[in-house]
């Protein structure tokens, strides 16, 4: 299993906790890549390295996801790579049955659902919004589905054999690594695989400024692949831009007198003040206020962030 960290002081000890409690018969090691944090996540990872031989911590001096993967991958040693993440915890089957549906299925990946959590009014907003057509989109991973292959699926269990054939990670891709990866395997005869019996819990973002930052690099980057990759983006991508310039448009024409065209962000508005009723449902009052700003959060700053990616990006590593 392979793990990338950066600044986990919060869910490290918990979510490894989750992985090496799990049901599996056969041998288990954990590699823990370390991006110089900020906080105390490299003392806990020692601490936890020193308590547990199966867990191996490797450096990663960029901090950057995929090279912290592409390091931890080199410094496993077993046939299956289980990619597991600072923010998920593991329930105890999760590698079990990775790797019977990797056998049952003879895929290359398989992946289930990322089961968004939140502790706080904020972050319960959140989850809900990761959970929801509304939110998100109808991406499998994120709402759930029936089992068959995938674009992408969340975190992913691969076949040694299929991350030497695709060369492993792109570094280049700072963000939307997997899908990207995922894009390779498919195009190179691989196949990627959901099953909802594969569920993670994960922890969302704690307030509005880490929500916003997250959703616009995502943005930025997801516009990076559909570049690289032709044919890859449609209309679940493209419209969260769609609505953005749709809303400024209609803001710029209101503002200069044609009031007709405040229907535009009037409409949005409306459209995720009044989603949010139902796909609010079972929330405290606290996080159900909270979810139009987090869904508007989150479309907006994708949206942002795939109009404003600049053509340079993910030809040279951003800086």
């Amino acid at each position: 299993m392979i793990m990338p960290v950066l600044n986990e002081e919060r869910h490290l000890a918990e979510a490894v906790g989750g992985i090496l409690s799990q049901e599996y018969a056969g041998e288990l090691e954990l590699v823990l890549a370390i991006g110089p944090s900020r906080d105390r996540t490299q003392e806990i990872a020692e601490k936890l390295a020193a308590d547990d031989p199966r867990i191996v911590i490797v450096p990663n001096p960029t901090g950057r996801t995929p090279q912290g993967l592409n390091a931890a991958i080199k410094a496993s040693q077993y046939s299956i790579v289980v990619r597991v993440d600072g923010h998920s915890l593991m329930p105890p089957d999760y590698v079990r049955v990775a790797v019977e549906t990797l056998e049952e299925t003879g895929a290359d990946n398989v992946g289930g659902i990322m089961a968004a959590e939140g502790v706080t009014p904020f972050e319960k907003a959140v989850a809900r919004a990761m959970t929801s057509k509304i939110g998100i989109g109808n991406a499998t991973f994120h709402i759930g589905g029936g089992a068959g292959e995938a674009d992408t699926v969340y975190l992913g269990s691969f076949r040694r054999s299929a991350l030497e054939r695709v060369g492993g990670y792109d570094e280049t891709f700072v963000r939307a690594q997997d899908w990207e990866m995922n894009h390779r395997i498919r195009q190179t005869g691989g196949k990627v695989w959901f099953t909802p019996r594969m569920h993670v819990t994960y922890r969302p973002r704690p307030n509005i400024r880490a929500l916003a930052k997250q959703f616009f690099h995502t943005g930025r980057w997801r516009r990076v692949v559909g570049r690289e990759h032709q044919g890859t983006l449609n209309l679940r991508y493209l419209a969260p831009p769609i609505a953005v310039v749709a809303i400024v448009a209609g803001v710029v024409v209101g503002a200069f007198g044609f009031w007709p065209a405040w229907i535009l962000p009037g409409g949005y508005a409306a459209a995720i003040i009044v989603g949010s009723v139902p796909t609010g449902r079972g929330l405290p009052p606290s996080a159900w206020l909270r979810l139009p700003l987090v869904y508007a959060t989150m479309h907006l700053s994708w949206g942002l962030g795939f109009l404003l990616s600049p053509p340079s990006l993910g030809r040279s590593r951003e800086t």
